[in-house]
């Protein structure tokens, strides 16, 4: 924006300065060349009026003779002719004027009136002498027009001068304009970067720029003061939930472990339903709290090897999936990188990968494919299990979306936000044959900017470990 400014600024002070200097030079021009030619034939009827007194009356040619004589020392061309053509006074330099001069009276006594006659060189004005109808003579000065050019140049060059100052002048104000504006919107836009990435304390200086700007940068301070306040208030609210529920739910579960230590028959059945139910329980706390630290994560991204990683999670499932009597089988090609937040694929393909091989029943195959399309890394997860409904799908991304689920319902939840969050997307499809497939599109290149520092950073680790989000038997 400050180029842009600056640029737009210097564009409309050079439109005004062509607009202003050139129209006057051309002007200022013209009324030199009129004031040079003026000039020329006011000398040459002074010299044509002394000359008529010589030429007509025969007097003296002495008053003539002594313009004639001023002439060739300002450096003009004078030269007086009779009737006849003859000359009768002239300076040294006549010769020098031009070799039409002979042209030039010849029609001055043929038609009597005043002629001019200009070149690049020379300046020659022709005048009748005496009666205009019955003109004696005619008077002729040659001025040359090297000290019109001077002028004229001597002009155009403070003219130029006077443009190329008022210009320098434009580029300093602009860019100080510029600056003055764009700067405090600079460092507003890098601290709305800072707080986007997580930088709860992130602030933008409201105390320089234009009016306008410095309220800006007040509005943006107080909607990040009450956006660190919320936060942190149901990050505060989230862990002492967490922390108080814990608790009562351990003490519980070893009080249910003793008594059905001694217990038996119907009573040791209530008992292990209600251990059940306690376990379930204490799976839901720790769910919400990895969703809520999930959604406060904001990942920095760096390269990550999905191949490697893939081969990797396919490893650390293998003694569950042939505990099940399941397989795992890897279709991703080599050499693909993602940019991620640390940690975070892993999280989603543990999750992805738990879901999967609790879905499918004994002989069942769970696939991971993938490919790179254009600017992002496609990774897909597929099962043949029992598939999900269409509703359900639209809902599965959300918490608890899925009702019918064995397990807490919110792994689905983790997964959706950690691949958003990292600039990618995840679509829910049916498997060819029956089953469900994860689809996930990752960023083949950095999108984010590295801002934000360690807040970002420690926001992306704190992401939790794989919620598995078990399926009922028609809702995988």
């Amino acid at each position: 924006m400050t180029r842009r400014i600056a640029l737009s600024v210097i564009a409309l002070i050079t439109a005004v300065l062509v607009l202003a200097v050139v129209p006057l030079g051309l002007l200022m021009t013209q009324r030199e060349q009129t004031s040079f030619r003026d000039e020329a034939a006011a000398k040459t009827r002074s010299i044509a009026s002394a000359a008529e007194e010589h030429l007509s009356d025969h007097r003296s040619d002495a008053p003539a003779r002594s313009l004639v004589e001023e002439a060739h020392r300002r450096g003009d061309c004078a030269t007086v002719y009779d009737s006849a053509g003859r000359v009768v006074l002239s300076t040294a330099c006549s010769d020098v004027a031009g070799d039409d001069s002979a042209g030039l009276v010849s029609s001055v006594l043929a038609h009597p009136d005043t002629r001019v006659r200009q070149d690049d060189q020379w300046l020659t004005t022709a005048v009748p002498i005496g009666d205009a109808s019955d003109p004696v003579g005619v008077a002729v000065l040659s001025r040359s027009a090297d000290p019109l050019h001077d002028r004229i140049l001597a002009m155009w060059g403070w003219l130029a001068l006077i443009g190329v100052g008022g210009l320098g002048a434009a580029v300093l104000v602009s860019v100080l304009l510029a600056r003055w504006v764009g700067r405090p919107l600079r460092v507003l836009d890098e601290a709305a970067g800072r707080l986007g990435e997580g930088a709860l304390d992130a602030r933008a200086p409201a105390g320089a720029g234009p009016q306008e700007v410095r309220r800006l940068a007040a509005t943006f301070n107080t909607m990040a003061a009450r956006t660190e306040a919320l936060v942190h208030g149901h990050r505060a609210v989230v862990a002492d939930v967490s922390h108080q529920l814990r608790t009562p739910l351990a003490a519980l579960r070893l009080r249910l472990d003793l008594l059905a230590a001694d217990a038996e028959g119907d009573t040791a059945a209530e008992l292990a339903d209600a251990q059940g139910e306690i376990a379930r329980l204490s799976r839901l706390v720790d769910g919400m709290l990895a969703v809520a630290r999930a959604e406060h994560a904001v990942p920095q991204p760096v390269p990550v090897r999905v191949d490697r990683l893939v081969a990797e999670r396919i490893a650390a499932w293998e003694p569950v999936a042939d505990a099940g009597r399941v397989r795992l089988a890897v279709d991703c090609r080599a050499g693909l990188t993602a940019f991620l937040g640390e940690g975070d694929l892993e999280q989603v393909l543990d999750n992805l990968i738990a879901n999967a091989l609790d879905a499918v029943q004994e002989g069942g195959r769970v696939l991971i494919s993938g490919r790179r399309q254009g600017e992002t890394v496609e990774l897909r997860v597929a099962d043949n299990g029992p598939g999900m409904g269409r509703t359900a799908r639209e809902n599965a991304f959300r918490r608890f979306g899925n009702p019918e689920a064995s397990g807490t319902g919110l792994g689905l939840a983790i997964v959706h936000r950690l691949i958003t969050a990292n600039g990618g997307t995840a679509e829910l499809l049916d498997s060819p044959g029956g089953g469900l497939t994860v689809a996930l599109s990752l960023p083949a290149s950095r999108r984010r900017r590295d801002r934000g520092g360690e807040s970002g950073a420690a926001g992306a680790r704190a992401a939790p470990g794989p919620i598995p989000d078990r399926h009922s038997p028609d809702l995988p």
